[in-house]
C-alpha cells in the first residue's frame, strides 16, 4: 500500500490491520506499521485521528459487545500508546506557539483521547505540558502557577467526573487561565462544558487545536447558575452513597436467593454495578439532566445482555434505589425514567 494512495483516500484498510495487531497485544507489529506509514509520507496527524482513534473506539465497542475481554481492551490500549510515542519520537516539531497544560480531571482514567490531542497540538506547534491520568486539580493549580500556561485542556470521558472537572475549571479560571473542555463526559455537543462555566468546547483534538490557534473563544452566553443543586439531593446522595449500596445488596440477597452462592467476585461485580448506577444517578442530579442517567442505563442494559445478564437484574437495582430514595423527588424522577430505559416494554410509573 503505498503513502500515495493513503494520503489520497482513507486509512480503513491499514485500520483493520492495526486493530488486529492490537487485539494480538503486537506492540512491535503495531508500532512497525505506524513508522512505515509514516516513512511512507502519511502525516503523523491523520495517523493519530484517522488509524489510531478509530481503532481505541471500536475496542471498545467490541468489549461492550463480550467480543474481547477485559485484559485484551487493556492490552490493546497499551500497545496503542507505544504506538502514539513512536510517532511522538519521530515527528518532533519546535514550538512556535505558546503554551497548553493537557490534564486528565481527577478521577479520570481514560487518558489515551487526551494524549492524542496532546501529540496533535505539539505537531501544530504548540509546547505541550502531558500530564495524564488523574490529575487532582489542587495539583493542577501548582503547576499551572510554575509553568504559566496560556490555556488547560481538560479531558473528562465519563459524566460521572463533571463534579470534579467543575471545581477544576473554575479553579483554573480563578488563578487567570482559560479552559479548553474536551472528552464525551461533557456531552457530544458540549452541553456540559458550557453549563459548568468552561471557555470553549471541542468535540475533537483537532478542533481543539483550531480553537486554541484562533484564540480560545468564549462561549456566546454566559453559564448558567446551577440553581437546582440548592436542593441539596446531590450532596446528600454522595454523602449516603456507602449506606445506599449496603442496603441494596441486603435487599437484592433477599430477594434473590441465588446471591447465597455467589462468589466473592461476583458479590464485587455486583456492587460495583449498583455503584455506576449511584454514580451516574449524582451526576445526572448535579447537572440536572436526566439523559446522562438514561443513556448509561441503556448502555448498561446492553454490556450486560451481551453477557447474558437480563435486563431485570438491572431494573431490579433501579428499584431498590427509587424505593429507598423517599426524600428526593429529582432522583426518583431520574430513576424512573432509567427503569423505563431497563425495562422490555417501558414503565407506565408515578412517582
Amino acid at each position: 500500500m503505498s503513502g500515495t494512495r493513503l494520503l489520497s483516500g482513507d486509512l480503513r484498510a491499514a485500520g483493520e490491520d492495526y486493530l488486529q495487531r492490537i487485539g494480538q497485544a503486537d506492540e512491535f507489529g503495531a508500532v512497525d506499521l505506524v513508522v512505515g506509514l509514516l516513512a511512507e509520507g502519511v502525516p503523523a496527524e491523520r495517523l493519530l485521528l484517522e488509524l489510531i482513534a478509530p481503532a481505541q473506539r471500536r475496542v471498545g465497542e467490541l468489549w461492550a459487545a463480550n467480543r474481547w475481554s477485559v485484559a485484551r481492551e487493556h492490552g490493546a490500549t497499551a500497545v496503542s500508546e507505544r504506538a502514539v510515542a513512536a510517532i511522538a519520537a519521530r515527528v518532533r516539531p519546535e514550538p512556535t506557539l505558546g503554551r497548553v497544560t493537557v490534564a486528565c480531571t481527577d478521577g479520570e482514567y481514560h487518558a489515551l483521547p487526551t494524549r492524542l490531542l496532546a501529540e496533535v497540538l505539539r505537531l501544530r506547534g504548540w509546547r505541550v505540558d502531558f500530564l495524564g491520568a488523574n490529575v487532582p486539580g489542587p495539583h493542577l493549580i501548582t503547576h499551572l502557577h510554575q509553568t504559566g500556561p496560556d490555556a488547560v485542556a481538560l479531558g473528562c470521558a465519563l459524566a460521572t467526573r463533571l463534579p470534579r472537572a467543575h471545581a477544576t475549571l473554575t479553579a483554573c479560571q480563578a488563578v487567570g487561565v482559560p479552559v479548553l473542555a474536551g472528552g464525551s463526559g461533557f456531552g457530544a455537543d458540549g452541553r456540559f462544558a458550557r453549563l459548568l462555566g468552561a471557555d470553549a468546547w471541542a468535540a475533537t483534538a483537532d478542533a481543539a487545536a483550531d480553537h486554541l490557534a484562533g484564540g480560545l473563544p468564549s462561549f456566546p452566553v454566559a453559564p448558567q447558575v446551577l440553581a437546582h443543586l440548592a436542593d441539596e439531593e446531590y450532596t446528600h446522595l454522595r454523602r449516603r452513597r456507602g449506606e445506599l449500596l449496603g442496603s441494596a445488596m441486603s435487599t437484592l440477597a433477599g430477594a434473590y436467593p441465588p446471591m447465597a452462592a455467589y462468589t466473592a467476585h461476583q458479590l464485587d461485580t455486583t456492587a460495583e454495578d449498583l455503584g455506576h448506577i449511584l454514580d451516574f444517578l449524582a451526576a445526572a442530579l448535579y447537572v440536572d439532566d436526566v439523559e446522562v442517567f438514561t443513556g448509561f442505563v441503556t448502555w448498561t442494559r446492553g454490556v450486560l445482555q451481551a453477557r447474558g445478564v437480563p435486563a431485570r437484574a438491572l431494573e431490579a437495582g433501579l428499584r431498590i434505589f427509587h424505593d429507598e430514595l423517599r426524600d428526593f423527588p429529582r432522583a426518583r424522577r431520574t430513576l424512573l425514567r432509567g427503569i423505563e430505559a431497563a425495562h422490555d416494554r417501558g414503565a407506565d410509573l408515578e412517582t
